[in-house]
């Protein structure tokens, strides 16, 4: 049962995009206040993660794979408060503080999600952490999942300083992992802080990873994108061993790419996961800005220009 009447009739505000483009064509909208089908809740959004697959979808580099409908509002991750409730709800109540994941709409005043995308905010823990957690969350505990990185194994982290990477670092570190991540020389007193151990990517790689691990690498994770998956295919002794999220030419070098389309669902594992981090005082997710909902077009310039040590997380209201 939805908290307003008429909610589906009235106006709110949203930031989104009538075409593909540069960082330019993001704009202020008004849509319609979404109301929540069954097993759906509506959120009052008070921040939203912004994450590199916001402009990628925003530029039509992934429209073969990620198409919207315009007007499109992007954001994939939220921290609210729970506004409404759809049919057959009985989890949350109106009133309740919560984030998760959300399928796009995010860049809002209010969202929508499925129920089941959710969990409870601990009093403790800031609107603006919160919502940076979702989706680096979920990326690196699906990750670490299908890699089957086993204790006491060593992993080989490629862009490990940003936001997934942080995540990675930190459940890989909880579950007596041993990480080698690559970042720039600038991110090392970052990477060790997580418990990494740091190298710097670039020419001569390969010889970098020897040295630092002779006994080789067990598993390689390409959080990057940067045309290291032959170099990854040798360290880790065949491709079965390296998984990808950000090379799209993953299948012509027999590698696995995962976009979040594997039958099992992540999303609650992985925030129980990390609060339960939180709770131990072992959660670290620096914020390396934050903007209000205003200045989306800025946020994503920002993701563009790279090496973001974190997370950007946009405010709203």
């Amino acid at each position: 049962m939805s908290s307003t009447p008429n909610a589906a009739a009235l106006a709110t505000k949203a930031v989104g995009i009538t075409e593909y483009g540069a960082a330019d064509v993001l704009r202020p909208i008004e849509v319609e206040v979404p109301a929540p089908g069954p097993g759906q809740v509506r959120v009052a959004v008070r921040a939203v993660g912004v994450n590199p697959l916001d402009h990628k979808v925003r530029s039509g580099a992934l429209t073969e794979v990620f198409p919207v409908t315009f007007p499109a509002v992007l954001g994939y991750e939220i921290a609210g408060v729970v506004e409404a409730v759809g049919a057959d709800v009985t989890e949350w109540q109106p009133g309740d503080e919560v984030f998760g994941q959300v399928r796009g709409g995010a860049y809002a005043e209010y969202a929508l999600t499925a129920a089941d995308q959710l969990v409870r905010k601990p009093a403790g823990l800031d609107w603006t952490v919160a919502a940076a957690l979702p989706v680096a969350a979920e990326t690196a505990w699906r990750a670490l999942d299908l890699l089957g990185v086993e204790p006491g194994r060593t992993l080989l982290v490629h862009g490990a300083a940003g936001g997934v990477g942080t995540l990675v670092l930190q459940f890989a570190r909880a579950r007596g992992i041993r990480v080698i991540g690559t970042a720039s020389e600038a991110n090392h007193p970052y990477l060790r802080e997580l418990g990494a151990e740091p190298v710097v990517y670039g020419d001569g790689l390969a010889e970098r990873v020897r040295a630092a691990a002779p006994e080789g690498v067990d598993r390689v994770l390409d959080l990057a994108g940067a045309g290291v998956l032959p170099l990854s295919i040798e360290l880790a002794g065949g491709a079965e061993h390296v998984l990808t999220i950000a090379d799209w030419s993953a299948a012509s070098h027999g590698v696995r790419f995962t976009a979040g389309d594997e039958p099992t669902d992540y999303v609650r594992p992985a925030l129980e996961g990390a609060l339960a981090l939180a709770a131990e005082g072992g959660l670290n997710l620096p914020l390396h800005r934050v903007l209000p909902l205003a200045e989306a077009a800025e946020a994503q310039r920002e993701s563009e220009r790279g090496h973001v040590r974190g997370k950007i997380v946009l405010t709203v209201g």
